[in-house]
């Protein structure tokens, strides 16, 4: 009897939940809830939301505001996911393969070319060039993960979060405002999204600060005002 209630014991123990095991459990959920959120296709967005919300393009008129947000929702949100989707669903994937480094090639040309075509329809409407140098950045930006992933896995979403960084810095340059309380902002979110990278066992330390840095420079090159006139010019 005494040796049945002790095996009964034993049970109840296992079967209780470990401090350990729910810390890690709770770490691995909030991780995935902050990389869904800030992940890569909802940058571009984010940084349109921003700039006219809180610039001094809040001042254009609601209608012209909607359109902006609805093409850029369709090109870099809307139609990669749902290509990923079908790609995924004809090629019986699911999402945690995309992660592995020789899958990854066609999610990137599938969002290339729809970043293309956001592109090509910006400039027909004569959108300004720091409108679209937002999606121009992000384009060359998806062209060197592309190139790198040949060696190198680097975190798309870091690269969405350096970008939002640089397009602060050249933003301010550009129209002369104090960022230091949004760059505080972005900076704990970027270190917050790329610990969770790293928890998740999807990067690297190496590939959270290479695509950091990657997405930093992209936007800096293309709309701080320092660098980025040879695009102005050239594209718009």
């Amino acid at each position: 009897m005494e040796e049945q209630q002790e095996n009964m014991n034993k049970m109840v123990e296992a079967a209780e939940p470990q401090p350990q095991m729910l810390t890690t459990r709770i770490e691995e959920r909030v991780s995935k809830v902050v990389s869904w959120v800030f992940n890569p296709f909802s940058i571009p967005f984010l940084a349109f939301l921003i700039l006219l919300l809180f610039s001094y393009l809040r001042m254009l008129p609601i209608t012209y505001k909607l359109i902006i947000l609805g093409i850029v929702y369709t090109f870099t949100i809307l139609t990669p996911s749902l290509a990923i989707y079908v790609y995924c669903r004809l090629n019986r994937l699911s999402m945690k393969d995309l992660t592995k480094r020789h899958h990854r090639y066609a999610p990137f040309l599938l969002t290339i070319l729809s970043y293309v075509c956001c592109l090509l329809l910006m400039r027909k409407m004569n959108i300004p060039w720091y409108m679209s140098g937002i999606i121009l950045a992000a384009l060359l930006m998806q062209v060197i993960c592309i190139c790198l992933n040949l060696v190198w896995k680097l975190s798309e979403h870091m690269a969405g979060a350096g970008a939002i960084v640089g397009g602060l810095v050249a933003f301010s340059a550009l129209y002369g405002y104090n960022p230091i309380w949004w760059l505080c902002l972005f900076i704990l979110i970027a270190g917050i999204l790329g610990s969770a990278r790293i928890s998740l066992g999807h990067h690297t330390v190496d590939e959270v600060i290479g695509g950091f840095a990657i997405g930093l420079l992209c936007t800096l090159l293309v709309l701080h005002p320092s660098f980025g006139m040879p695009f102005s010019s050239l594209l718009f």
